[in-house]
């Protein structure tokens, strides 16, 4: 199983709505990640709005390109991008894996 971890920015005078958002995730869009290999899969984030993402999955390119085919993805993402600073393209672009450098199993 593979450890992904990630960090995105949401713009600070966006972050109370962002956790509103996430508070309640639409559950068509939690049954997609689930069958797309998102397994224990969390969102934190600090005051200043630095998101900090992790989940485990068999494949995450894998996992990520089933979602990029979803239409509710494709739903969620719009409704997301404004939210962040500074992203390439579409919010799950943003989702760059930090490289792990310590694991205590």
């Amino acid at each position: 199983m593979q450890r992904v971890c990630f960090i995105l920015k949401v713009k600070r005078e966006r972050l109370a709505e962002y956790r509103e958002r996430h508070a309640e995730v639409w559950p068509e869009m939690r049954e997609a990640l689930s069958a797309a290999g998102w397994h224990n899969y969390s969102l934190f984030c600090t005051e200043e709005g630095m998101v900090v993402g992790y989940l485990e999955t068999e494949d995450f390119d894998r996992a990520r390109e089933e979602m990029a085919g979803t239409e509710v993805n494709d739903r969620w993402q719009a409704e997301m991008a404004p939210f962040f600073e500074n992203l390439p393209g579409r919010p799950e672009e943003g989702m760059v894996p930090l490289t792990e450098i310590f694991h205590l199993a």
